[in-house]
């Protein structure tokens, strides 16, 4: 494939899947005639036509109760769902039937219903746009939570969710959307890992750096900023948030004796905590300091022009950094 960005990697993936399996089907407000508010289903209507990519009135829990029904059905619905913050009238349907069902029917029926949820901040919107979710669906037992950081993951993450039987909860980082790489054509290429692995996506001696979507391109310029001074940070992009890869995040550890864990969303009962905890259970002997979190505050998202003071940054990143060999 050529050089695409992270939302054209996602709708070829769609395009993809859809060619694939005519059972999968693309709803959500706006999918259709605009192609989604990012454009990442941007003419897959005209291709697939309307009964295979639905436009839907702007109602959440309409959106995703349907789904599972027509997953009960036999269809592999995917989900837009067009802000992180427009996800919450639909929680219930996802944390009390979708996530559910599977076990509640002891493995007879099966949900596999995709929910696409643009995340993070970065670029500058206004309220209930710009929001950090992910440790809802991550505590919920059911769901499978995944956060693509580029073009090449996000192809063939989203192919991958549309194979298996679990519902996923498929986040996208907004602010990465226009970013660029090389997309693998072939599944037998090596840089096409399973879905629920973790990546090194730098190596390092010194120190592991845990993140995920679009914090990894902050902890990898961090990373080449740290270089500079002699200090080597090997950057673990997670990509599965549930469930985790411990071992691919235990081996770096073990390795490197240090951990800092940076995500955008607030730090107090963030998915950092977890991961903070597993290692720590996992790495205790081979630990020279504690795992150190880096995160939003924990206040409310900000207004737009304050965003570049809540995001974590590379100096924030950095700090942390410091901390751990300071200890």
């Amino acid at each position: 494939m050529p050089v695409l960005t992270l939302s054209k990697a996602i709708n070829t993936g769609l395009r993809q899947a859809m060619e694939d399996d005519p059972k999968v089907v693309v709803m959500g407000q706006d999918v259709g005639g605009l192609g989604g508010v990012f454009r990442v289903t941007d003419g897959l209507q005209k291709d697939f036509g309307a009964d295979r990519v639905i436009d839907t009135p702007l109602a959440e829990a309409s959106i995703v109760g349907t789904a599972i029904g027509l997953a009960l059905r036999g269809y592999r619905p995917v989900c837009e769902i067009q802000f992180d913050g427009f996800v919450y009238p639909a929680f219930s349907q996802i944390v009390s039937q979708l996530a559910k069902i599977r076990a509640r029917s002891g493995g007879t029926l099966s949900v596999p219903v995709v929910i696409r949820i643009p995340v993070g901040g970065g670029i500058g919107a206004v309220e209930h746009h710009s929001e950090s979710n992910e440790a809802y669906f991550a505590h919920t037992a059911g769901l499978r939570v995944v956060c693509c950081s580029g073009p090449q993951d996000a192809h063939w993450m989203i192919r991958q969710a549309l194979q298996g039987q679990d519902p996923v909860i498929f986040y996208e980082p907004k602010r990465r959307y226009w970013s660029k790489a090389d997309v693998a054509d072939s599944a037998r290429d090596a840089r096409v890992l399973p879905l629920h692995r973790a990546q090194i996506v730098r190596p390092g001696r010194d120190i592991t750096l845990l993140t995920y979507g679009g914090m990894v391109q902050t902890c990898l310029d961090a990373a080449a900023a740290a270089a500079d001074e002699g200090r080597d940070i090997e950057v673990v992009d997670l990509r599965t948030l549930s469930p985790l890869d411990l071992d691919t995040i235990a081996r770096s550890v073990d390795k490197t004796g240090r951990c800092v864990v940076a995500h955008e969303a607030p730090t107090f009962a963030g998915l950092g905590a977890e991961v903070g905890a597993a290692v720590t259970e996992r790495c205790f002997y081979r630990l020279e300091a504690p795992v150190l979190r880096v995160g939003g505050f924990n206040t409310p998202y900000p207004p737009a022009k304050f965003e570049d003071q809540y995001l974590p940054d590379l100096d924030r990143v950095l700090d942390a950094v410091d901390r751990s060999f300071a200890w």
